[in-house]
């Protein structure tokens, strides 16, 4: 007589014992461009850590740290057992978006305060996550520049290759605002989120 397996008899299988493949790509990619990273088995899997100030292949602004400070963004970047068909959730941690900015396109964060990086970009499970964390560093630039009020939304297409915005960071930041910061985005910036 068999017995019939129930759904507590079944130990789940983490995608990279699916595809050890991609995780070994993984490795090699992101601690060779991303070394303040750190990877952890845990769930589905992740990796957190700082990211570098400016990892881009262009000079970095004159006071791009009077800007952000002296590290790039400090993030966690989660897996889900779909992966790499599905792209990893990419959550800042330091700076951690305003509630009130998780719904508006203007900020690139979603309703969950991960953030929006694939807008216009279709994500097939073959790129390279480096460009997810790219895109990733290049928000904490522009958000630095939202914060302060120099912009009034984040670039289409980002700053990782388009130099839009550097001229702002070659001059220093501009005196901090004491008037109430709104939780409103003005006129006609009030999208849905990504």
């Amino acid at each position: 007589m068999t017995t019939a397996h129930t759904s507590t008899d079944r130990t789940p299988i983490p995608w990279w014992a699916c595809e050890p493949r991609r995780l070994h790509r993984d490795h090699e990619e992101i601690t060779t461009r991303f070394p303040g990273l750190s990877w952890s088995d845990e769930g589905a899997g992740s990796w957190e850590g700082k990211l570098p100030r400016w990892p881009f292949d262009r000079p970095e602004p004159e006071h791009l740290a009077e800007w952000i400070g002296a590290e790039g963004l400090l993030l966690r970047m989660e897996h889900s057992q779909a992966y790499p068909m599905v792209a990893p959730r990419l959550l800042p941690l330091d700076p951690l978006p305003e509630p009130y900015e998780w719904t508006q396109h203007r900020w690139h964060v979603n309703g969950d305060a991960t953030l929006c990086l694939l807008r216009d970009d279709i994500w097939t499970g073959r790129e390279s996550v480096v460009d997810l964390l790219l895109k990733a560093a290049a928000w904490r630039v522009e958000y630095a520049l939202m914060k302060a009020g120099v912009i009034e939304q984040m670039s289409a297409n980002g700053i990782v290759d388009d130099h839009c915005f550097d001229h702002f960071l070659a001059q220093p930041p501009p005196p901090p605002n004491d008037a109430e910061h709104s939780d409103q985005a003005p006129v006609g910036l009030d999208r849905p989120a990504c």
